[in-house]
């Protein structure tokens, strides 16, 4: 509901209109919480993946922080290219940027107990992809017909069930833990059940700022438990803060820069996936918060923010960037549609990111207490797709197009030895299970004829083909 003593209902709907700072100041961080710790934990899980993040003794842990500080930096500096815009480049709208979990299921095979090492491929991807990304705003009006919900659903699908794993793994005690009699204890879980009853409970019963930054206070609470059962030290939060800078720049190119076929195919086409999604949030913020339609203008320039403010993140050790869907209803439950808004709060990002002690207070989170808030975030991925998915028509066509690029996206996934013959550069590609069912879904929908008819699905359905709606309803009820 939009606060009167900010701007009048028109000012509200402006996205040029600059409410008093006072006010603008703390709705811009408002902005900032509702997206920090999604925007964080991309690079904790990359790390962990590939071998220098929490619990993994590695003398690289220390790169950790370098990660963690430059997500903020680069989340802020995007930001920025969307509200205040550079010539074409940006939406002139309140669009909140951050790493992206969309890109994960790609990053996470490629990382994969490589340490450091594996960080100038993967961000020699990350800058290749982005400036993919950025020229498909010239073209994105012209693709989006082969990305309908059918499409798009499945993906968001894949991408929350390629990552649910990750966060058992880190409420039971991480990765390095596997096989220890601590993973899995009871301590262990006690920590995460306790983010996510807090955050369940936040978000349900509580209104504005709360609700708001359930999953960070959750996280926050999750801690002070953690603190009081001995999980975590106040000498280990004093060691890890007095070793950080106060100040640090960015550093470019600071893990080398490799090409690497895989990373760079890898990230292009996830650039589609992002680029619809990014479409999509545009569209929510002109309805949400103006009553109208995006513009073509709007629309391209968001694209483009997006790829360039990937491109960039990439030469300097960030993860990829897009558009965070959960600012869009934040716009719509405030209803302030003030850019500048949205640009306070990328300040803050940016002041965040130079400070490597605000990373260095992020590491000492428990990774158990971590895992709490990653549970809520990617089954909230999952049922994001799902949500989409109930969008679609569900007639035969439909669903022979989505079983097969589930079984074998999420086969692949699911049994990686089934690959051992394939080339390294394929394997990861194909394992990452969301590639494999991206295309295939595509193409499937490409050419498969729009009608099917009846048995053609029953022979292989079980007597379990559907009774949705659209024409698979209609007709069995027909029949």
């Amino acid at each position: 509901m939009s606060d009167t003593s900010i701007g009048t209902p028109e000012q509200l709907r402006d996205p040029d209109y600059m409410p008093p700072l006072a006010k603008a100041i703390p709705l811009g961080i408002q902005h900032v919480l509702a997206m920090f710790v999604s925007n964080v934990t991309p690079a904790i899980i990359v790390a962990g993946a590939a071998g220098f993040g929490f619990g993994s003794n590695s003398p690289d842990f220390p790169e950790l922080l370098y990660l963690i500080q430059m997500s903020m930096l680069f989340a802020g500096i995007a930001t920025l290219m969307q509200t205040l815009t550079l010539g074409p480049v940006g939406a002139r709208l309140p669009i909140v940027q951050g790493t992206s979990f969309a890109f994960l299921p790609i990053m996470i095979p490629l990382v994969a107990g490589k340490g450091v090492d594996a960080l100038a491929a993967l961000f020699g991807g990350v800058l290749i992809g982005g400036l993919f990304h950025a020229a498909l705003g010239l073209i994105i009006g012209k693709i989006r017909f082969a990305l309908p919900p059918l499409v798009t659903g499945l993906v968001v699908t894949m991408i929350g069930l390629a990552l649910v794993k990750v966060g058992i793994q880190y409420a039971a005690g991480g990765v390095p833990a596997i096989g220890t009699p601590e993973y899995g204890s009871l301590l262990n879980w006690s920590a995460a059940l306790v983010v996510i009853l807090v955050t369940l409970g936040l978000k349900f019963f509580t209104r504005g700022m709360l609700s708001v930054s359930a999953v960070l206070l959750g996280l926050i609470v999750g801690y002070v438990y953690a603190l009081m059962v001995g999980m975590l030290s106040f000498d280990a939060i004093a060691g890890s803060w007095g070793n950080a800078a106060a100040f640090a720049l960015p550093q470019p190119f600071k893990y080398g820069f490799e090409f690497s076929f895989a990373a760079i195919l890898g990230f292009c086409l996830m650039a589609f996936v992002s680029a619809v999604e990014t479409v999509g949030d545009v569209s929510g913020i002109t309805k949400g918060g103006a009553g109208r339609e995006a513009t073509d203008t709007e629309i391209e320039g968001a694209i483009y923010a997006d790829g360039f403010g990937s491109a960039l993140a990439g030469a300097f050790g960030a993860m990829p960037n897009t558009s965070f869907s959960q600012n869009v209803g934040l716009i719509a439950m405030t209803g302030v549609m003030s850019r500048h808004v949205v640009t306070c709060g990328a300040v803050f990002l940016i002041v965040c990111g130079l400070i490597p002690k605000v990373g260095a207070l992020i590491r000492t989170v428990p990774i158990e207490v971590l895992g709490g808030g990653v549970i809520v975030m990617f089954g909230m991925v999952v049922a994001a797709g799902i949500s989409i998915l109930s969008d679609v028509e569900w007639n035969r066509r439909n669903m022979v197009i989505f079983a097969i690029s589930l079984s074998i996206g999420l086969g692949l996934q699911l049994e990686p030895g089934a690959l051992q013959h394939v080339a390294d550069t394929p394997r990861i590609l194909l394992t990452s299970g969301l590639l494999p069912a991206a295309v295939i879904s595509i193409v499937l929908n490409l050419i498969l004829p729009e009608e099917l008819a009846n048995e053609s699905t029953e022979e292989v359905s079980g007597g379990m083909s559907g009774h949705s709606k659209g024409s698979l309803g209609q007709s069995r009820d027909a029949g």
